[in-house]
Order: C-alpha cells, then structure tokens, then sequence
C-alpha cells in the first residue's frame, strides 16, 4: 500500500502514484474487483509494471491504496443552516453518487471490491470513517441552534440518514431518488429533535 513519507508533493514519485492509482479506479469501475489486474493497471497508467508490483504487490494494494485517495480530497460538510437541510444534503449526495451514470460504476464497484478483499473492505471502512469526522460538526452546530439536544450521536444521525438510501441501493435495488433523501432527512431530524440520538449510558443490569 502507498506511503506519502517520501513523497514531494509534484515531484516523480507523487506523479508516479496518483497516475498508478487513478488508473485503478478507473479499471476498478470498467472491469470490477475480478478482473482488475496489476499488468492492467501498470499499461494504463504508462508506469513499468515492475515499479507496479514493487510498490502495491497485488490488485489489493491497488485498490485499498485508490480508495485512501478520498481521504485527501477537500471535502466539507455541508453547512445550510438547519439540521434537516444538512441531513438532506448529505443522503442526496450518496443517491446522486451511485445513480449518476457518469459516476455510479466507481462507487458500486468500490463496494463489491469491500466483499472480495480485505484490503479493499478496511479501505473503504477508513474513508467512511473519515467522512463521519468531517460530517461531525452538523451534529455541533445543530446542537448549537438548539435543533438538538446536547449529546446527541452525530455518527448515529449520519447513518440514519444514509442507511436507507444503500439499503435501496445495495440490497433491495429499488430505484431511489433525492425525493426520497428528503423524506428521510425530515424523519431523522425530526426523531434527533425529540432526543432519540442521545448517547445514553450503558445499564448495568
């Protein structure tokens, strides 16, 4: 898997890696997890399959390696001014990024590689986590305007908000539509006003 230790931001070796693994992604979402190769990956992106193999070892490295790319992108919640409109914003971003036909492939396919490679599941596991970090002060400023009760869970609020729409998505395969965010952004903030996200104390009993 890529390092960044020895990187200089623009020099060969940063050129080198963001060539090799924006190459994976974009395989990743023609081909899939099963047919994604390193000879693939090192023609397409113009880089010897040999640095190729020594740096990433395997379609594996690959692919965990493309899916940390998104931790490095600029990213910020978002920041409407209600807690509804924030929940709303957020769920209809995931519907417009696995339905979008320009965009969906990538997503989707990032997925099924999580259920075919560790490497790839702890990956994709480490960019929703970083995208919880940054989602959490949706949760701060909705308990600043008093929408929220303080305590409330905003990891918590954001799958809430979220699990429906991949629940659409990735298992019943019904179609969903930004409509469809909307209704559950209203539902979840609506259950978060009345106290149901409050971290609570685990019961001794």
């Amino acid at each position: 898997m890529a390092t960044s230790g020895t990187q200089r931001p623009g020099g060969r070796t940063e050129r080198t890696r963001q060539a090799v693994l924006h190459a994976t992604l974009d395989l990743l979402a023609e081909r899939g997890f099963g047919d994604l190769t390193v000879d693939a990956v090192a023609e397409r992106s113009g880089v010897h399959k040999t640095t190729v193999y020594r740096r990433w070892s395997s379609p594996d490295g690959l692919v965990a390696a493309a899916l940390q790319m998104g931790a490095e992108d600029d990213w910020t919640a978002p920041d409407t001014g209600s807690l509804e409109d924030d929940l709303y914003e957020v769920a209809a971003e995931v519907v417009r990024y696995f339905t979008a036909p320009a965009l969906k492939e990538l997503p989707m396919a990032s997925v099924a590689a999580a259920f075919q490679s560790s490497q790839a599941a702890e990956a994709l596991h480490d960019f929703y986590a970083d995208r919880h970090v940054r989602m959490a002060p949706i949760t701060e400023r909705a308990v600043a305007r008093g929408e929220v009760p303080p305590g409330t869970d905003g990891d918590e609020l954001v799958r809430a908000v979220c699990g429906p729409m991949f629940y659409r998505l990735l298992l019943s395969r019904e179609s969903v539509t930004v409509a469809d965010a909307r209704v559950t952004a209203r539902a979840v903030a609506a259950a978060a006003a009345a106290g149901s996200f409050v971290l609570k104390p685990h019961s001794e009993d």
